[in-house]
């Protein structure tokens, strides 16, 4: 008699989005862990030593990207106005969660319901942001829009991006990883997801760093790595999203091993293990004692 095999459920694109944010909460409280003196956290990061101090606070990361997935659930699509509110309502709930000097000045206006538009054009002389905030935030969305075109995830990152990064290289570095966390949810061959990521991020900063990224092969450590790409010392896309998104495919299947990887580049910590980890937990699980130890999600 045959035996018949088991189907694996196929998850909808809501539960992978919930699964892309356990993995990049977690990562954000993971690597906010980690800061401190060099002579006290390099050591522990070489030894693979746990935080074992819980809960582990989440930062600005994963407040933005509760609005992200939220305004998801609720409109299936990136309601611009809706989530300009969700942000400017959480930042006023919690404004020390971590944001930075530009950030508080454009949420405080969208907690004031300001014109999103006009605030997100208020930093760089009318340039907006072209840190790494809007990257930091959507590889859930990348993840929710799993069954929909690329040209849709493109789309829906660029007007989650746009709400307070109106630099056009800030939002590079979000299609990106949102392309990156489609291509991971499928999932696609890793050669094929630098393909993916290089055809659809506009041309800039981040684009020319994210092609020397996909040509640096595995071989190399994490930190190495961020010594040639940066690893967000700099807080901006470019020297952000090239290093995360080299560390989430080189350890795409193994999110400790992606983790430990990724913090040990140093730099902007908490964003780094928050983009990465949003990436890997679409491929595989976050380890339990892990999310135990993250704070729960606030509503």
């Amino acid at each position: 008699m045959a035996v018949k095999k088991k189907t694996q459920k196929k998850l909808t694109g809501s539960e992978r989005m919930r699964l892309s944010l356990d993995g990049l909460s977690v990562g954000d409280a993971f690597g906010e862990r980690f800061f401190g003196p060099p002579e006290a956290v390099v050591p522990a990061i070489r030894a693979r030593k746990v935080p074992a101090r819980a809960p582990w606070k989440w930062t600005d990361d994963t407040a933005m990207a509760l609005s992200v997935v939220e305004t998801l659930e609720t409109h299936g699509k990136i309601d611009q106005r809706h989530l300009a509110k969700q942000f400017g309502a959480r930042w006023a709930k919690e404004p020390a969660r971590g944001y930075g000097t530009g950030a508080h000045q454009v949420l405080e206006l969208l907690s004031r319901d300001a014109d999103w538009e006009h605030s997100a054009k208020q930093l760089f002389n009318g340039q907006g942001s072209k840190g790494n905030g809007a990257a930091m935030r959507v590889a859930p969305l990348g993840a929710f829009f799993v069954d929909q075109p690329l040209s849709r995830v493109v789309e829906e990152a660029h007007a989650q991006a746009a709400v307070t990064h109106a630099h056009p290289d800030g939002q590079a570095g979000a299609v990106a990883v949102a392309v990156a966390a489609w291509c991971l949810s499928k999932p696609e061959p890793i050669a094929l997801v630098w393909t993916h990521v290089l055809a659809r991020t506009p041309h800039g900063p981040t684009r020319d760093a994210l092609e020397k990224a996909s040509h640096l092969g595995f071989d190399l450590s994490s930190e190495e790595v961020a010594r040639r790409l940066g690893s967000g010392g700099k807080v901006l896309s470019e020297d952000t999203v090239p290093f995360s998104l080299w560390c989430a495919l080189r350890h795409h299947d193994d999110y400790e091993e992606a983790l430990w990887n990724t913090v040990a580049g140093l730099g902007d910590r908490d964003t780094t293990c928050a983009i990465v980890g949003g990436l890997v937990a679409l491929n595989s699980k976050v380890p339990p004692k892990w999310l135990e130890a993250r704070e729960p999600l606030s509503a």
